[in-house]
């Protein structure tokens, strides 16, 4: 971690972690840059917890909270203000880090995000849903900070969002038959969450949300440019809507069989 520059923003990478000793290496690597690493872990039993004491994270334990929650704290952990928030299947690019230098040293803004580029099924995809999938990761605490939804949490502000250059790399190395297990347990705290603020779908809901999001990102966003993959990922995507809707109305009838405990 390199000293700051006069004038610059500090600034605190975090990131959240569970048994994620694989990815982690390559993930603390990318943020060399920041002037203090946090990893805030949940009960690792590999070697996560040791990869990031020898690259010099600050490592704090703390029990499973659900996403939401766990990146609030893992915010308020920080020493800095000024946060960049990353998982650790993900990694900034040399472009992605320079934009953010330069950021820190003369922001316009005080809330950014960045270009996830996904890689599934070994392509790294560059239409459709896949990308650029906008993320706000870099921000200032005092004015942002994560909601406290348990899946699918995102940054919430009221301060205007400015852009940076360069991709954060999504690349989480998984099987395709661990894929649609995590997003089986997504769509479970997805339908449990929105059955209790007492949000219920339609029939009509249930049949058209699928059509029109594959509509969406195969031909509008041009997902058929990213091949079997591009088609394989949108096509997914569009189950989880189906299977979201789904166990909202199981719930909704009394026979909601929900078991997602909100790890990953």
């Amino acid at each position: 971690m390199n000293p700051p520059e006069s004038g610059r923003h500090r600034v605190s990478a975090v990131i959240i972690t569970l048994n994620v000793a694989n990815q982690l290496e390559a993930c603390l690597q990318s943020l060399e840059f920041a002037d203090e690493i946090v990893v805030v872990d949940s009960g690792s039993t590999d070697r996560t917890v040791d990869i990031a004491g020898a690259r010099g994270a600050r490592v704090v334990c703390q029990a499973w909270l659900g996403y939401g929650p766990q990146k609030r704290f893992s915010v308020e952990q920080a020493s800095n203000d000024w946060v960049l928030c990353v998982d650790a299947d993900e990694r900034v690019s040399a472009e992605l880090r320079d934009s953010i230098e330069k950021t820190l040293s003369r922001s316009v803004f005080r809330a950014y995000e960045m270009a996830r580029c996904n890689r599934f099924m070994g392509r790294w995809l560059r239409h459709g849903e896949g990308y650029p999938d906008w993320n706000l990761r870099l921000f200032d605490r005092r004015v942002a900070n994560w909601s406290e939804d348990p899946v699918h949490e995102k940054v919430l502000t009221e301060v205007e969002v400015g852009r940076l250059a360069g991709d954060l790399l999504h690349d989480s190395a998984q099987t395709l038959h661990s894929y649609l297990e995590k997003q089986n347990r997504y769509t479970s705290l997805q339908a449990d969450m929105l059955y209790r603020k007492g949000i219920r779908p339609s029939l009509f809901k249930l049949v058209l949300s699928p059509f029109a999001r594959f509509l969406k990102f195969y031909f509008l966003r041009r997902g058929f440019l990213d091949g079997v993959p591009g088609l394989v990922h949108i096509l997914i995507g569009c189950n989880n809507t189906l299977m979201k809707n789904a166990k909202l109305i199981a719930l909704g009838r009394g026979n909601g069989d929900n078991d997602a405990t909100g790890r990953r």
